[in-house]
């Protein structure tokens, strides 16, 4: 187990928190006009599945709990369950879906994926870092529209809302970066 400064958390890392393993869901670096900047991170609990929200100043270092990773292929769903095979001796497991509640949406048939232990426990994915996704919905493009000219809503065949150029249209495929949910580029 290592020590990091706490403006190093990021999406899927799993720290200790209390003497407990927890997995960072989502964090944002404030700097208030007065005082030292915070870290608020909003966490789970790998043992019993309790969301918390943690708030570090910038300075504070946290443990890294040692996550060991195995490359996995993405089935099906089963249920409550997502099904995934090893591929090296093709033994097949079963996370819940209260564990993959943020990856869940982003996972295809046949996706490879890194599936996180700290232990012998399951207990999280590693997402490839970007995805292919067409856009469902979206508002029509504005005259004119240019990368810079701000954002809006597109709705992705996965269900996932993300912000996207104001050039993008309805059925366009687009590069996404799923553990940030967004958009990176057209695909071309």
């Amino acid at each position: 187990m290592s020590k990091v400064q706490a403006t190093e958390l990021r999406p899927g890392m799993v720290i200790e928190h209390k003497g407990e393993p927890y997995r960072v869901m989502t964090f944002q670096h404030r700097t208030p006009g007065k005082g030292n900047a915070v870290i608020q991170a909003k966490m789970r609990n790998i043992l019993t599945g309790v969301q918390v929200e943690n708030r570090y100043m910038s300075t504070e270092t946290v443990v890294r709990v040692a996550v060991t990773g195995r490359k996995m292929e993405y089935l099906y769903r089963d249920g409550d369950g997502y099904v995934f095979m090893d591929q090296e001796n093709y033994e097949q497991l079963t996370l819940q879906a209260s564990t993959l509640e943020d990856e869940a949406p982003w996972l295809e048939e046949n996706m490879e994926v890194t599936v996180q232990y700290v232990g012998e426990e399951p207990t999280g994915l590693d997402l490839p870092k970007m995805v292919e996704l067409a856009v469902e919905e979206t508002e029509p493009p504005m005259k004119g529209a240019t990368a810079s000219g701000g954002s809006k809503p597109a709705r992705l065949t996965n269900g996932v809302t993300i912000k996207v150029p104001q050039f993008i249209e309805t059925g366009e495929m687009l590069r996404v970066d799923p553990v940030e949910q967004r958009y990176v580029e057209r695909v071309r």
